[in-house]
């Protein structure tokens, strides 16, 4: 009698791995599922085109890397992962089809990470990374004790905000089970964010799903906002039905808020700055002080990262925890002392220049609507224009077909900075007739259009330079962008033999 053909679902491949492989490692998301499988008792090998601060972690930890794309499968190997940047005829993804080891993407061993928790994935256009820290260390603080996979850095992830001690990885591994509250006993709690390139959030399984936001974004892939909207709909119906526990957390503001929650049999519930959001948040800009109020819950803190959209993320993150069953008062503590993730409006510290210093910032912000609040944000919160200074956009925009689509949107994104930088546009899967498409100059042009200073530079490695000449005494510098960007802020700073700030910084990982 025949045996019938094994399981190879992804959580049925994620539970029977005993030596994995995966390709692209030093990815946040991909060191966050090696740490994760290690943690279980897996065997975990990887690799990765360069050696990065990550890399080097994760091998001081007992993981086999290699350094570099030729990197030799080991024996027995039984499952390889591989990063969504990793195309098909990746070496080592070719040998892995040959010696018939199955090969899951990022996306699917996530999923099926997550089949076998109690996932909380979320989701949306802006703030996923941010959100998903103050919600995995808003749950350590409240004893939740969370696994969470995030795509940043968060050093307040493994012992919660309210540690005296930072830990040294953006991920963690928490219980097995869910130790209280009422979902207790249930498989663990997954915290992860839930991206919607190439739709790969859909491979994901989610107890509870957040979707903060929806906007038009990778149109290359997805052709037109309908497009983007139906994707977040397929996702939001992924989640049980209310009776099974599963609730949609959705921003009240949201205008595609009800084309998308009609998809789903889940509970749906609204978040945001607005009185009828069932999930009611206000924040006073000034004192930084954010309040959420839900039926009989109300609860405040002072944040630490600056904007309405951090305000918003936050309560987010406040209403995902207290669904989960976190206390209210824990919550918000943590929430008050959280400090934010790399590359996330982060004030790495203060450049000297002569007569004064520069304040500087990093942050991973790529779509018009992120580079627009950032920058508003951070104009407010520093006022530069008072000291005598300006606000500095060093920019680099991601990908030449989303600088295409959205060409007009990030020309109006810039109306709150005084000086604009922009490199060449950094490349990634594109053809030639992509890049042709669209240049930095055309971004230039369109910005000096909209009555602000902006300069192309090239090439990359004059952008410092360029920051060594043009800045002066209280100026204000943003370095922006997902490519390789934030080594000008890294460099820029060292240049100067940089100091700690001198007064409170507004937000920090």
């Amino acid at each position: 009698m025949s045996q019938p053909p094994p399981d190879r679902t992804p959580a049925s491949l994620i539970g029977r791995a005993s030596r994995v492989f995966l390709v692209g490692i030093g990815g946040a998301g991909m060191s966050a599922i090696a740490r994760v499988l290690a943690a279980r008792g897996a065997e975990v090998h990887g690799c990765d085109a360069t050696a990065t601060p990550i890399t080097d972690a994760l091998a001081a930890d007992g993981l086999r890397l290699a350094i570099g794309d030729d990197a030799a499968l080991p024996g027995g190997t039984d499952l390889v992962i591989a990063s969504a940047a990793i195309p098909a005829d990746h070496p080592v993804r070719t040998r892995a089809d040959a010696s018939g080891v199955p090969v899951l993407g990022y996306s699917a061993a996530l999923g099926g990470l997550m089949d076998r928790h109690t996932g909380i994935a979320i989701a949306g256009t802006h703030g996923k990374s941010t959100t998903a820290a103050m919600l995995g260390a808003a749950l350590v603080d409240a004893g939740l004790d969370p696994t969470a996979i995030v795509g940043a850095t968060s050093r307040q992830l493994t012992s919660g905000a309210l540690a005296a001690d930072e830990g040294p990885v953006g991920s963690r591994l928490g219980a097995p089970v869910v130790p209280r509250g009422p979902l207790a006993g249930r498989p663990g709690l997954l915290v992860a964010e839930a991206c919607e390139f190439n739709r790969s959030f859909l491979d994901l399984r989610p107890t509870i799903g957040c979707i903060g936001g929806i906007e038009a974004d990778h149109l290359d892939q997805y052709g037109s906002l309908g497009a983007v909207v139906d994707a977040f709909a397929r996702f939001a119906a992924l989640l049980p039905p209310a009776a099974d526990g599963g609730v949609l957390l959705m921003g009240h503001n949201d205008p595609h808020r009800l084309t998308v929650s009609a998809a789903t049999s889940a509970r749906v519930e609204t978040v945001g700055c607005n009185p009828h959001a069932d999930w009611t948040a206000t924040y006073d800009e000034p004192s930084g002080v954010v309040s959420v109020r839900h039926g009989g819950t109300q609860a405040a803190w002072r944040q630490r990262m600056p904007g309405p959209h951090n305000a918003e993320n936050a309560a987010m993150a406040f209403a995902a925890a207290c669904t989960a069953g976190a206390d209210a008062s824990v919550v918000a503590e943590s929430l008050g002392a959280f400090r934010g993730v790399d590359r996330r409006c982060q004030l790495l510290g203060e450049r000297p220049v002569a007569g004064g210093a520069v304040r500087v910032y990093d942050d991973y912000g790529h779509h018009p609507t992120e580079v627009d609040a950032t920058l508003r944000a951070i104009r407010r919160a520093e006022r530069p224009e008072a000291r005598g200074g300006r606000l500095i956009a060093v920019f680099q925009p991601h990908q030449h077909t989303r600088t295409r689509f959205l060409l007009d949107g990030f020309a109006a994104s810039f109306s709150a900075a005084d000086h604009v930088v922009v490199p060449e546009i950094y490349r990634v899967r594109e053809t030639e007739a992509d890049r042709r498409s669209v240049g930095a100059q055309d971004l230039v042009n369109r910005v000096q259009a909209q009555g602000v200073d902006a300069v192309h530079v090239h090439p990359f490695a004059n952008v410092v330079a360029h920051l060594d000449r043009a800045c002066r005494p209280g100026d204000v510098v943003v370095v922006m962008g997902a490519g390789p960007v934030w080594q000008v802020a890294r460099d820029f700073m060292a240049n100067g033999a940089p100091r700690d700030a001198t007064r409170p910084a507004v937000a920090h990982a």
